[in-house]
């Protein structure tokens, strides 16, 4: 792969989107969106029902791209250490060392994050937002490359905890995995007919395509998008306007400001371009603010979604020529 030529992230965006189909049927948005936020460096929450691939899609990256990947089941009875770790006496040298949790990986899998109490859930605070992790007192650096994958369950299942406001912010993407169409789930069947297991992927054919051979490349190109001052005032008044709105109790934050940029400029070396259009920051708005927006009790007993106001807001504001 030609790493000086441009469009070089677009290139390893088809090549991974390639490898992780032959594991995932469907879903093609979420794969997009996951990879997109991937090249941008961000943490992503996966929700959606049970059985619907969040758990696989993470795990076929991983396999994929060559990364370390550790999974953490949270349950109620998850403690902080259980996380990132704690020291433990050693009696055969008499003294205490430090035992790493599994937080000391690459990509990390917090399946079911909202079945665990706010005590364990903010045990990733520190590590999403400082890249490090706080063990009794001694500060611990994490990989370079650390993306953390939240799985929740819809907030209605029986046993589940809301996340933490400031704990939600710090999450790049929100991706919705809905069920497959009928005939991507028929598909799925013939391949499990033939022999394909989830437990095996590593049997599904996939050719890796390491990330020491794209991962800077691919970091640098996006932070060279140009991005114009309307684009820039695009984005700024998208957010503005969710602090405004009738039906919002609590806007986007300067992160998810922030996060509109960094996603539009990823959007834009994805397709091929050196420069963000307007389409890239809308795109973005869906997976960077849906989880933002605390809806008013009353609106919500409308009906309204995060995703219904974010379609109303952006249709309210002038999109720059």
């Amino acid at each position: 792969m030609d790493t000086a030529s441009p469009g070089f992230t677009r290139s390893v965006f088809l090549r991974l989107k390639k490898e992780l189909a032959k594991v995932i049927i469907g879903q093609e948005k979420a794969v997009d969106d996951v990879l997109t936020a991937f090249f941008s460096g961000g943490h992503v929450l996966l929700e959606g029902v049970p059985g619907t691939a969040k758990t696989l899609l993470v795990k076929a990256l991983s396999c994929v791209i060559g990364c370390a990947f550790e999974r953490i089941q949270f349950t109620p009875d998850l403690m902080p250490s259980d996380v990132v770790g704690t020291h433990v006496f050693d009696a055969r040298r008499g003294e205490f060392y430090l035992k790493k949790g599994p937080i000391f990986t690459n990509l990390l899998l917090a399946d079911e994050v909202n079945r665990t109490p706010p005590k364990t859930q903010s045990a990733l605070l520190e590590a999403m937002e400082e890249n490090q992790a706080t063990i009794e007192g001694e500060k611990v650096s994490l990989p370079e490359i650390f993306m953390v994958f939240a799985t929740q369950n819809p907030v209605e299942f029986e046993g589940t905890y809301p996340l933490p406001e400031a704990q939600v912010d710090r999450f790049f993407y929100k991706i919705l995995i809905d069920y497959p169409a009928r005939e991507e789930e028929l598909e799925i069947l013939k391949r499990y007919h033939q022999g394909f297991s989830h437990r095996h992927i590593e049997n599904a054919g996939m050719e890796k395509v390491d990330h020491g051979e794209f991962f800077q490349k691919c970091r640098e190109e996006i932070a060279g998008v140009k991005v114009r001052e309307e684009i820039l005032d695009y984005a700024l008044k998208i957010v503005e306007s969710s602090r405004k709105n009738m039906n919002v109790a609590l806007g986007a934050s300067p992160r998810g400001s922030v996060g509109l940029l960094l996603s539009g400029k990823a959007r834009a070396a994805v397709a091929g371009r050196d420069y963000v259009i307007p389409d890239d920051i809308k795109e973005s708005a869906f997976p960077v603010l849906r989880h933002r927006l605390i809806l008013k009790p009353e609106a919500e007993i409308e009906g309204l979604t995060p995703d219904s106001v974010i379609k109303t807001m952006l249709s309210k504001v002038e999109v720059p020529r």
